[in-house]
């Protein structure tokens, strides 16, 4: 375990600003040992992924659904694209990392049910039939953490033609979605799939969304129901619904920059506090309840929303290499 790792697991959040960069496209630097270090995926023991076990490279359906259905560690990474229309059940202990632009999967969800510790990183996932799931389905799950990611559809069929861009539901907890390009579509992201479930997730979804890149997206930027979330550091643009807590949830939603939508911070059942967010030819701003999730239990870094647009285009997406 690295020393960012430890400290980010002990310490209490104290926010900080830095300066962004340029919003040129960037390539980031990454490996494929790299373990999660932001957000709740960093506690309740830390998301490691397949840390420790064999790297296999796969390139085609088949080997790639071996490669990831049983629950030892191993790093998975996808070498070309990847098109069928299915689904792939993800086991625990994975990392499931694109090797370059060429990992693009198309008409195939990632289904990660009733498992632990699984990193999906810089693949480019499109066109996911709501018959097979949501481009990634957490459920029932805890610690997983979803990085440099593009996910995307279209708007031209009805909104149930797709599912989800990458949802979180039953009681799935310990989440990280960071750094993520999510854009044409008409349901973003679901937290909590039923008003009538709160007996199983009350008490879990706690779930961060930080430095994405919302872009014509309909709703759910998230939708999150008797969870926990906090949403920090991303670019909304042109979105009808973005933030919406129900059902009790309770978010915190900072140094965020939302441009065109109806309802950036909304609800009547939910709560949010909101701080330093730019609302840029918006409707309205937040109109949600105050809430009381005013920190959370880990360290991070706040760009302030002034920065966000130029930091969340040069890294947002599958961005990296290896």
């Amino acid at each position: 375990m690295n020393i960012y790792f430890q400290i980010t697991l002990l310490a209490t959040a104290i926010p900080l600003t830095w300066c962004a960069p340029s919003s040129e496209k960037l390539v980031k630097r990454a490996t494929l040992n790299d373990i999660a270090t932001t957000g709740y995926a960093t506690l309740n023991g830390g998301t490691t992924g397949g840390l420790g076990g064999p790297v296999v490279e796969v390139n085609n359906l088949t080997a790639w659904a071996a490669a990831v259905a049983d629950d030892l560690p191993r790093i998975v990474v996808i070498t070309g694209p990847i098109s069928g229309s299915s689904q792939v059940m993800v086991g625990s202990n994975k990392s499931i990392i694109g090797k370059n632009s060429a990992a693009k999967i198309t008409g195939i969800g990632m289904y990660i049910l009733q498992k632990k510790n699984v990193i999906v990183r810089n693949l480019i996932i499109s066109k996911v039939l709501a018959a097979n799931g949501d481009g990634i389905w957490i459920q029932k799950s805890t610690n997983i953490w979803v990085d440099h990611c593009e996910i995307f559809n279209d708007q031209d069929h009805g909104k149930d033609y797709y599912d989800g861009l990458v949802d979180a539901t039953h009681a799935a907890d310990w989440v990280t979605i960071s750094n993520m390009y999510l854009h044409d579509h008409e349901k973003g992201s679901l937290v909590g799939h039923s008003d009538n479930n709160g007996a199983e997730d009350t008490g879990h979804l706690h779930i961060t969304y930080h430095n994405n890149h919302w872009k014509n997206v309909y709703s759910r930027g998230p939708s999150l129901r008797f969870g926990t979330g906090h949403i920090y550091n991303s670019y909304y643009d042109n979105m009808f619904e973005c933030v919406r807590p129900r059902k009790g949830a309770q978010v915190l939603v900072e140094s965020n920059y939302f441009v065109g939508a109806s309802k950036p911070i909304f609800g009547t059942d939910g709560y949010a506090v909101a701080r330093d967010n730019a609302y840029i030819q918006c409707t309205n701003q937040n109109t949600a309840p105050a809430g009381t999730l005013a920190s959370v239990p880990y360290s991070y870094s706040l760009l302030g929303s002034g920065n966000v647009v130029a930091a969340v285009l040069a890294q947002a997406g599958a961005t990296l290499t290896f």
